[in-house]
């Protein structure tokens, strides 16, 4: 069973919700109002296109968005350069300093 949705879950599962439900609504009233059938055929086609380009990039936008907000919550790793691991070239390192 799935996690708690969270609000952004609900509206986006909304907007495909709506987004399919114009995608059948938009060409009965086409036809309704004498167009084609083929023109409104086209028109479902065209919507149902969209609609799943938008579902997709919608889905694409909230898994980026939970791994921003995974990301944000790790702690950053610790440093690997310490004491020892100094740059820089050979002539500053150890031994005399003569001034």
């Amino acid at each position: 069973m799935p996690g708690p949705r969270t609000p952004s879950d609900d509206s986006a599962t909304d907007v495909v919700r709506w987004a399919a439900f114009s995608c059948v609504l938009v060409p009965v009233v086409l036809l309704w109002y004498g167009t084609s059938l083929a023109g409104a055929a086209g028109t479902a086609l065209g919507l149902a296109a969209v609609t799943a380009v938008c579902r997709l990039l919608l889905r694409q936008s909230e898994r980026g968005a939970a791994r921003l907000k995974d990301e944000e919550r790790t702690p950053p790793a610790p440093s690997r350069r310490g004491r020892h691991h100094r740059t820089g070239t050979g002539a500053h390192r150890g031994g005399r300093h003569t001034g």
